[in-house]
């Protein structure tokens, strides 16, 4: 009997894909970047064939690639604080799946929980791809979605970036039995009313409006659903074929990043600020006299918000774009996060960050 070397398997994948037109669609890498373990659970449409798994410990700074075929539509979350009972039995305490084992095994996330959704090749019917990271069913962890032509006019990156669960109104939190607040629930589930479900009279888009409890999210996490029908901003496409980056806790929500600035996004949201889709950060001194950001000429006019910890206490207004090559200056001692938002994530030269 002969075994594959598993070092041949993505290669092997590849040519299958090549031999047969759909037979592997798109690759899903998952990183871990929380400082603990997490749990990733994924559910797949139904109708739609599964995946290898439905379920998997992911411990810090750890990678997994999960190959996904042709039409599959599905989503995948973050499950946080599990473990296993004196009995076997598996459960978290956020985002768990009932199933009692780390696979969930056809068992969707218990909100809250922040989520990733795929529909791929169009759901069979075409050749584009369909992604959104959602926050109607509430928060649990920040989601990086990353996809490979990410940067391209076509494919962008999505996701919550914001430690929501530091900031959650208190009708909404989700507390540990430590006091601790875990889960950042929607109003719908904290609430139940059809208004904020967007049932029953409230279920289509004429009735069903964004409320105080939704724009919260929105204004936080600008590219997430926020509530059912917020399909304009949120809902993303890329070209088949390709594959996508989902990351746990990237990096500027870590709270590591005092005195730094980060490329973000508000090409479409004028005046919402939240701490944006920073990606990646340039950094400056810690004890800067004073801070000076500029949008890069390679870019489009862009707002810049300024934040203390998660809280925006400054921010350019909405009337007004700091063009390419002007400078913003700002007292170091007045915020700890600059960042500036553009119509897309740009890499780490998308901002300067000067003494």
């Amino acid at each position: 009997m002969y075994s594959l070397h598993p070092l041949r398997l993505p290669a092997l994948i590849a040519l299958l894909s090549s031999i047969i037109p759909g037979a592997m669609s798109a690759t899903f890498t998952f990183v871990n970047s929380c400082g603990y373990t997490v749990w990733p659970g994924i559910l797949s449409n139904a109708g739609t064939e599964a995946l290898s798994t439905t379920g998997f410990a992911l411990l810090n700074s750890e990678s997994r690639v999960i190959y996904a075929p042709s039409s599959w539509a599905g989503r995948f979350w973050g499950r946080t604080l599990c473990s296993t009972d004196s009995s076997g039995r598996f459960s978290c305490n956020t985002g768990d799946c009932g199933s009692g084992q780390i696979e969930c095994s056809g068992g969707g996330a218990a909100p809250p929980a922040t989520l990733a959704e795929f529909t791929l090749n169009g759901g069979g019917t075409g050749s584009t791809d369909f992604y959104d990271v959602s926050l109607v069913d509430g928060y649990n962890i920040p989601m990086l979605v990353v996809p490979d032509g990410s940067g391209t006019n076509t494919c962008a990156a999505t996701g919550c970036l914001v430690d929501i669960n530091g900031i959650c109104p208190s009708d909404l939190r989700v507390l540990a039995s430590g006091g601790e607040n875990v889960a950042c629930r929607s109003a719908c589930e904290a609430f139940g009313s059809p208004q904020f479900c967007c049932s029953g009279e409230y279920g289509n888009p004429n009735t069903c409006k964004p409320s105080p409890f939704s724009q919260f999210f929105k204004n936080a996490c600008p590219r997430a659903y926020s509530y059912a029908y917020d399909d304009a901003t949120s809902t993303f496409t890329c070209p088949s074929g390709g594959g996508y980056v989902i990351t746990f806790c990237p990096s500027t929500t870590r709270g590591e990043h005092s005195g730094s600035c980060g490329a973000a996004h508000d090409q479409q949201h004028d005046g919402v600020y939240g701490s944006g889709d920073g990606q990646q950060l340039c950094r400056t001194s810690a004890n800067a006299a004073r801070l000076a950001l500029r949008c890069p000429g390679s870019i489009l006019p862009c707002n810049l918000a300024c934040l203390s910890g998660s809280i925006p206490c400054y921010k350019t207004p909405s009337s007004h774009r700091i063009n390419r090559g002007e400078l913003l200056i700002l007292k170091s001692e007045r915020c700890s996060h600059l960042h500036a938002f553009d119509d897309a994530l740009s890499p780490a030269d998308a901002c300067e960050a000067d003494a």
